[in-house]
């Protein structure tokens, strides 16, 4: 990480539906974001320690040296360092009057405030003028309102646009919000809860719907450098866990949290409250690896062959259709302590990978051009956290399970040998990357075979020049793990 990656930050908080959930809001200084966690582990002993949280605010504060912009109690007008962090009070006139701002007046002066930043951290620098930039960083609906700044043409000064360099959001309704599986309507205007309507989010996003869809950043902004925190825990919100259900954070649907073809992560987290993801160290983790982190890597699995249990390879062979599709875990934890899983997407938190075998094996029946082999990660790496002690390595590992669904032979459910929740694959994965020159060197270590501490083996390459791991079972399952790591920033 370098100095010049730290650019200022501007916090977009989320939506507030009752006047008294305003006035809670407007009288914090960091409007949310200063709040904790606390988590409590087993030692060695059998000992219980308490993991503080401290908050991503006072994380930032006391990890990379940003401060905010309060002095005297009040905000300071005067010059800012480059290592600013602010809160966007859209909320603040509000207050008593029974009027909300629209998404699009947070949006304007949100736009405001970044050229206000520029004005008190460059003076009249023309030269560090030009250069500057801010990172977003949003909540809920704030991730919204950062959205309208960017895409909507008649919203903002095209120079404060210009100046935003990335945005990570947690946890924002980029599609939309789903009660009882039904768009919340745009008639529902109580508390502007209509803001969540998908035709209301195209209007004031000027966008026009995919398939349906308003998730997407239609060209107004690299979806490379747009970042979202998917929640997958409904179980710990609890506003409206009831009404939304599983396969969501308990506000919002998993499936609406994205931007199509921006970096994504999953993780067990709920929307907010103690177990929520805008105050955890996850949500902390994945921040700022993504803000002043200098690599990314992927990992994609190539199937090779899906094996069938006996029963049902019998009933194949014996000219029986098969009707059947394969789910894939994977969680992703670098070296960190105390351990803090950066992506955890499984089966029983509704966020595990599905796909089905003509997708995978024969895309021309499913309808696809290519293959669609699923992307198990995409995870940021910061090298400035590398020792020389720990060899200039950065180690994560993956934990990977493959499994099949029920299988339908001949039309009919295919129970009568079947084991309830078989692993078709299962082992962790240790993947050492060591810096070489220009570029990284790539190992991997099989958890069950050796201590992860050991050097590993050289991962392998294939004719295309991929770099991979190979994956195999005794049952016959077998795949490559493709891993790619790349520059970022």
């Amino acid at each position: 990480m370098s100095k010049s990656s730290l650019h200022p930050i501007i916090y977009v908080r989320g939506f507030a539906r009752l006047d008294a959930e305003i006035e809670d809001t407007i009288n914090t200084p960091y409007m949310g974001f200063n709040l904790g966690a606390t988590r409590v582990r087993q030692g060695p002993g059998g000992e219980l320690h308490t993991f503080i949280f401290e908050s991503p605010v006072i994380r930032l504060m006391k990890d990379y040296g940003y401060r905010d912009v309060y002095r005297d109690g009040a905000v300071h007008e005067g010059r800012l360092p480059h290592t600013s962090l602010l809160i966007h009070r859209y909320y603040e006139d509000a207050e008593g009057s029974g009027r909300r701002p629209s998404i699009v007046e947070a949006a304007g002066e949100l736009s405001a405030r970044i050229l206000w930043l520029r004005e008190r951290v460059c003076g009249d620098d023309a030269e560090a003028r030009a250069a500057f930039k801010v990172y977003l960083v949003a909540h809920s609906m704030g991730g919204l309102i950062c959205r309208c700044l960017l895409q909507n043409d008649a919203v903002g000064d095209p120079a404060a646009k210009a100046c935003i360099d990335k945005v990570f959001t947690y946890g924002t309704p980029h599609n939309g919000i789903e009660i009882a599986g039904i768009n919340v309507p745009r008639f529902l205007g109580m508390w502007d809860v209509n803001n969540f309507n998908r035709e209301s989010i195209a209007d004031f996003l000027r966008l026009r719907p995919r398939n349906g869809r308003v998730n997407h950043l239609d060209g107004d902004f690299p979806p490379a450098r747009f970042f979202c925190l998917v929640g997958t825990n409904h179980r710990d919100y609890q506003a409206v866990r009831f009404a939304v259900g599983a396969s969501s954070d308990g506000l919002v649907k998993i499936d609406n949290a994205w931007i199509e073809g921006a970096p994504r992560v999953h993780a067990y987290l709920s929307h907010s409250g103690h177990c929520g993801m805008v105050n955890s160290e996850t949500g902390y983790q994945n921040l700022t690896r993504f803000l002043f982190g200098d690599a990314l890597m992927t990992a994609r699995m190539v199937v090779e062959h899906l094996p069938l249990p006996p029963s049902v390879e019998q009933a194949k062979e014996d000219g029986d259709a098969i009707e059947g599709s394969y789910l894939f875990e994977c969680t992703v934890t670098p070296r960190l302590f105390p351990p803090v899983a950066l992506s955890d997407r499984r089966i029983e938190h509704g966020s595990a990978i599905f796909r089905r075998y003509d997708e995978m094996c024969h895309p021309e029946r499913a309808g696809h051009e290519h293959a669609r082999h699923p992307v198990l990660f995409s995870v940021y790496l910061d090298s400035s956290k590398i020792t020389v002690s720990q060899g200039r390595t950065m180690l994560l590992v993956a934990d990977i399970a493959v499994r099949s669904t029920e299988f339908k032979v001949a039309g009919r459910w295919f129970v009568n040998r079947r084991v309830p929740d078989e692993n078709l694959f299962r082992d962790k994965v240790v993947i050492l990357a060591t810096a070489a020159g220009d570029g990284w060197r790539l190992r991997y270590i099989m958890g069950d075979e050796d201590w992860g501490e050991g050097r590993g083996r050289a991962a392998r390459v294939d004719d295309d020049g991929a770099t991979y791991v190979p994956l195999r079972s005794r049952k016959g399952f077998r795949a490559r793990l493709c891993l790619d790591i790349a520059a970022w920033q």
